[in-house]
């Protein structure tokens, strides 16, 4: 089986990571890879990479020859594309922030303008297999999750599901490598802002990946909680290339299993989530250049109710291209490692 492929934004970091999985893929073809500012080049001419593939506009993009259409634009450029592909027929994996929320209301709230085509948002489906695998395979349109997000829900799902948090205010303290900002430069990304330094940002409940953390977290919530769960949200960029780690604090109720064998047991077939063994501890380097999430449960010692998670995965591709030919894979029957090992 082929899955023809199409990418919208081939050439920012997301879309050039998308293409380098792809081109290990043996079930997937490129259809079309598009870039308006340099449509008409090759886009080893672009970018320092030997991926001799022609860039097209939008107006020229062959969406007849796709079966599936990744969008790696931005929040707000990529609803209008995925909504062209959608009625083309074609299904669609947007990695922006399009189609994550919800709530059209939530996303003008956290995106600054209104959500161009609310309708859609009850058709997308949250592509994080280890939660939506079932729903993923049949969708039309897959929402493929944030990067951050990503490493949160993961280091959190096990005890949300299992009912076990006594306090619904959740603490994650996350750092990430600058290519998360993405590839187009601004003063706090340059070498010289970034260098030898550390540096939090939209700390606290700014940063917009919150609402989208938030409504993940309470909808995995098992029963009726008498609070939602809350998260007090700390980002900060490291002066790398790639790579997040999310520190994550706390507290529990009494569990009929220790919590390292309870993350052990909902994981145990999962084929991106790996689990360290106890006294070990989850580093980027463990995640750098892969599709996996690698977490570590830390127990507060004279503290039973308290319990440190780290979870960390490489933003670029667990975080974004990674996972969004895991979902493809889901979506077209394929082994769902295809690409990806």
């Amino acid at each position: 089986m082929i899955v023809n492929v199409g990418i919208f934004g081939a050439t920012g970091y997301t879309g050039v990571e998308l293409v380098k999985l792809l081109g290990r893929h043996s079930h997937a073809r490129i259809a079309f890879a598009h870039s308006e500012s340099h449509a008409g080049a090759r886009l080893s001419e672009v970018l320092a990479c030997p991926f001799d593939i022609p860039l097209v506009s939008a107006d020229d993009a062959p969406l007849h020859k796709a079966d599936v259409v990744f969008s790696c634009l931005p929040h707000g450029a990529s609803a209008a594309l995925c909504k062209r592909a959608l009625d083309a027929g074609r299904r669609v994996i947007d990695l922006s922030a399009d189609f994550r929320l919800r709530d059209a209301a939530t996303y003008a709230h956290w995106y600054g303008h209104p959500h161009p085509y609310p309708d859609l948002l009850p058709l997308a489906v949250y592509g994080l297999p280890e939660v939506h695998r079932r729903e993923i395979a049949q969708a039309q349109l897959v929402a493929n999750p944030g990067c951050y997000p990503t490493s949160i829900i993961l280091g959190l799902l096990p005890l949300i599901e299992a009912g076990a948090l006594a306090d619904p205010l959740v603490i994650a303290d996350s750092k990430s490598g600058v290519s998360g900002a993405g590839r187009k430069p601004s003063l706090t990304t340059h070498f010289v802002e970034v260098n030898e330094s550390l540096a939090p940002y939209s700390i606290g409940r700014a940063h917009r990946h919150l609402p989208e953390i938030e409504q993940m977290l309470n909808a995995l919530r098992p029963g009726v909680p008498p609070e939602p769960i809350r998260l007090i949200f700390s980002p900060h960029l490291l002066p790398i290339s790639r790579g997040i780690l999310s520190m994550i604090y706390l507290r529990i109720n009494a569990l009929r299993e220790d919590v390292l064998t309870l993350f052990n047991r909902r994981y145990a077939d999962e084929p991106f989530v790996r689990i360290l063994p106890a006294g070990q501890i989850a580093t980027i380097a463990h995640a750098a250049h892969t599709n996996y999430a690698v977490i570590s449960v830390h127990p507060v010692a004279e503290l039973p109710d308290r319990v440190q998670i780290v979870c960390c995965i490489d933003n670029l591709v667990k975080g974004a291209s990674g996972q969004a030919i895991q979902n493809m894979n889901v979506m077209f029957g394929l082994d769902e490692t295809e690409g990806l090992r």
